[in-house]
């Protein structure tokens, strides 16, 4: 009911994430106490947990929403776009560099919804209409949604299921395999959207090349290092877009005038001009980005700096709650510990602070910049924290009282063995319901692995399915929308894009599951 609620307010209403979550956290509390016998001891602690967890994602969002504020403030995305057409004039290109290249090695390093807040704003940047604009990087970072932030998604499986030798190579290559298929889809539906098959003739070299790169660099170091395995063919994609700019097929100027994705009205407006391009370099307008990239890799690749940075964690003991039917959540010493120094909001504090100091510095932010960017910062992130409070809360609840596992169980009991075309399809459910591939994979990994031994199946290709299933459903989990609705400009947009980019997300679930069956069934 709270899920059927969510999809029916958002898609068909078209209701923002902050209307809709209230309506479905109602519902998950009536339905918790009335059907699932829980008591109030339960629904407090487990309010409480939500509301910590809700907390770790709202310390990413607001600093996100601080630095593109920073940014905006020094019009530096006026200098990105004209830096931009210097290393290519093909505009198409231009917007898979940031919307699919430069958001994946955000995802690499960062992950926590920061590549959509980022990447939205600087596709407005360069033309990009705001709606498309949070699409395209929602669409574009999905790939990475497993291994990136370092493999912290992957790692939540491993340790959830259990695997261990053999079993997490053969996992991952299944995962990674699955992915790829993604991560193609993803840069010719981008392509589409901007221009139909006349776009997708015209760039569709870049986009296997990148796609090689990506979904194949993945793959390969998936067997090697699961740490690096969305980090590193991030970072050389993101180098392979400077030397694909210098070809040929993409060095001359190139354009769809009618289309639906670009809005060209403020390009070249003399207002723009004004001391901008005196003032900054795109290099320099770059800076916010090389601290939050500079800051990221040294805490988090450098052993030493990241025990140091690791070692103070906050967390709360919790007692154990459970319902009159049984269901138990265990007593918890130290429940989700925040380590406040190695969080992705910590860096990308750091770089909105240091950014904000070098563009003034530049003489790039005016009198008064400061006063502005906060006020536009708070106004900002109020709807945002209210939604992500009260959606995470909403998941904690359901998974606290049964009713995520009895809908899981439920689907793969009337399911039988056509289970495995579903598989991908509960790892985006997941996604959707908690805003994250991670809680996905901690909600549903057991449950996964579980069914496929009673089925027969493989239990690898079951969990790369969950966590591919969960990293596809990162593109419509509300809490990731709301990050870019929110630095684009369109709050209460939300339902218009789940309605407009969920076909796509289910129709590549139900090719990867339907995959999935032909070679646990058929084969």
């Amino acid at each position: 009911m709270p899920i059927i609620a969510l999809l029916f307010l958002m898609v068909v209403l078209q209701w923002g994430a902050s209307k809709a979550a209230p309506v479905g956290l109602a519902l998950a509390i009536l339905v918790a106490v009335t059907l699932y016998r829980a008591n109030g001891q339960l629904l407090f602690f487990e309010t409480l947990k939500g509301v910590w967890s809700s907390l770790t994602v709202l310390i990413t969002i607001w600093p996100a929403i601080l630095i593109y504020e920073v940014t905006h403030e020094a019009e530096a995305f006026n200098v990105f776009r004209r830096g931009l057409q210097k290393i290519s004039p093909n505009e198409l290109l231009q917007v898979l560099t940031f919307g699919w290249v430069f958001v994946s090695f955000l995802q690499g390093v960062t992950g926590f919804g920061v590549p959509v807040a980022v990447g939205a704003p600087l596709l407005i940047g360069i033309g990009v209409r705001p709606l498309w604009a949070v699409m395209i990087g929602l669409l574009g970072h999905t790939w990475g949604n497993t291994f990136g932030t370092l493999g912290v998604a992957w790692e939540a499986l491993i340790s959830t299921t259990g695997l261990a030798g053999d079993s997490v190579a053969i996992t991952a290559l299944w995962a990674a395999g699955f992915i790829w298929l993604f991560n193609m889809v993803a840069g010719f539906m981008i392509s589409f959207w901007y221009g139909k098959m006349e776009a997708v003739k015209k760039i569709w070299p870049a986009i296997l090349i990148i796609s090689f790169i990506h979904g194949g660099g993945q793959l390969i170091v998936s067997q090697y290092n699961d740490m690096l395995a969305a980090f590193l063919p991030a970072s050389v994609a993101l180098g392979s877009v400077f030397l694909l700019g210098k070809l040929k097929r993409f060095r001359e100027p190139w354009e769809i005038d009618n289309s639906p994705v670009m809005d060209r009205s403020f390009v070249d407006h003399p207002v723009e001009q004004q001391n901008v391009v005196k003032a900054l370099t795109v290099h320099q307008a770059f800076v916010p980005y090389y601290v939050l990239i500079g800051v990221t890799l040294a805490v988090l690749i450098v052993p030493q700096v990241k025990t140091v940075f690791s070692k103070v964690q906050i967390g709360f003991a919790f007692p154990e709650t459970a319902t009159a039917f049984g269901f138990i959540n265990g007593a918890q010493s130290k429940f989700s510990p925040l380590r406040p120094f190695a969080h992705p909001g910590m860096f990308l504090l750091i770089a909105a602070v240091l950014g904000y100091i070098f563009f003034q510095r530049r003489g790039a932010v005016e009198s008064g910049g400061f006063s502005r960017i906060m006020k536009r910062t708070v106004k900002k992130t109020l709807p945002a924290t209210i939604g992500i409070v009260v959606l995470i809360v909403m998941s904690s609840l359901m998974g606290a009282t049964g009713q995520i596992q009895v809908l899981a169980e439920g689907t793969a009991m009337f399911t039988g063995v056509f289970y495995a075309a579903l598989a991908p399809v509960i790892g985006m459910l997941g996604s959707f319901i908690t805003s994250s591939n991670l809680a996905s994979n901690i909600l549903f990994g057991q449950f996964q692995q579980t069914t496929a031994g009673l089925l027969g199946f493989s239990q690898n290709a079951i969990l790369g399915a969950q966590t591919a299933g969960g990293a596809i459903g990162a593109t419509v989990c509300p809490g990731n929308i709301i990050l870019g609705t929110t630095t684009a400009g369109i709050l209460g947009k939300e339902g218009t894009i789940v309605r407009m980019i969920l076909p796509v997300t289910f129709g590549v679930a139900l090719v990867v599951g339907g995959t999935l069956l032909v070679t646990q069934v058929f084969l």
